[in-house]
């Protein structure tokens, strides 16, 4: 199995290059612009991009997703109930998106946003069970994920509540690999840490140990930072709608 981490500062993001060289097969979730370095690195990696993946529609940055799987040739993934204005491989939860000995496991654990998914990652030269979790901006490492950026923040927050259970019957050793890191706006308390554990983050990661959605809920309403920059237009964007009908 490869894996390479790509950190972002313009904007703070994170984004993945992941497959099996042995079976020539690689996935990149989550790209920014420029798409010249997934490309040439998957080359170099002879891990030929069969699927790139959005974990969800982002409101901070234009996602260079469609643009990377055109030049690829691989399939654009979003979850199912995305809703964009163009051709994608919808997918649900539970589906997975083989890459030779490597398998990546959908899971829709809505909240940041309503189509938002993260992968349960397999490497089965290694073990039958999931190694990590690309998590997105659901659970990130020393926080969670805002939730009023395509919703109302109550509901957003209740919503993540209940995608945060699912990942807390997770095992304490899977590995968090997220979406963004410290400085990133879609989230709070992030550390620049950018990677941990489930069993690390339930103990240090005050909004994932709460365990009442009341309180849970509470807690996300406080201190709600500002928006990025013409987020809805942004999001709108990623969608492939009008930016009006984002307003």
């Amino acid at each position: 199995m490869i894996l390479r981490q790509y950190l972002h500062r313009d904007p703070v993001a994170i984004s993945y290059l992941l497959g099996c060289v042995g079976h020539g097969a690689g996935a990149i979730v989550d790209p920014l612009f420029p798409i010249e370095p997934y490309l040439r690195a998957a080359e170099a990696e002879r891990t030929p991009i069969r699927f790139v993946v959005d974990t969800h529609l982002h409101a901070d940055h234009v996602s260079a997703g469609r643009t990377l799987a055109e030049a690829a040739g691989a399939d654009y993934v979003l979850h199912e109930s995305a809703g964009a204005a163009f051709p994608f491989r919808a997918v649900r939860d539970g589906e997975a998106l083989p890459l030779g000995n490597v398998e990546l496991s959908v899971l829709h654990i809505p909240g940041h946003t309503p189509e938002h998914l993260g992968l349960l990652v397999t490497d089965r030269t290694r073990g039958p069970e999931p190694w990590f979790l690309l998590s997105g901006h659901t659970l990130m490492v020393g926080d969670v994920g805002r939730t009023e950026l395509a919703s109302d923040a109550a509901s957003g927050a209740r919503t993540l509540f209940a995608s945060l259970a699912r990942l807390k019957a997770l095992p304490d050793h899977l590995e968090i690999l997220p979406g963004a890191f410290a400085g990133s706006v879609c989230g709070r308390g992030l550390s620049g840490k950018p990677s941990s554990t489930i069993g690390f983050e339930r103990r240090f990661n005050q909004a994932f140990a709460l365990t009442e959605e009341r309180a849970f809920v509470d807690f996300m309403l406080a201190n709600i930072p500002p928006p990025p920059p013409e987020a809805a237009a942004i999001r709108a964007r990623n969608a492939g709608q009008p930016s009006a009908e984002a307003a």
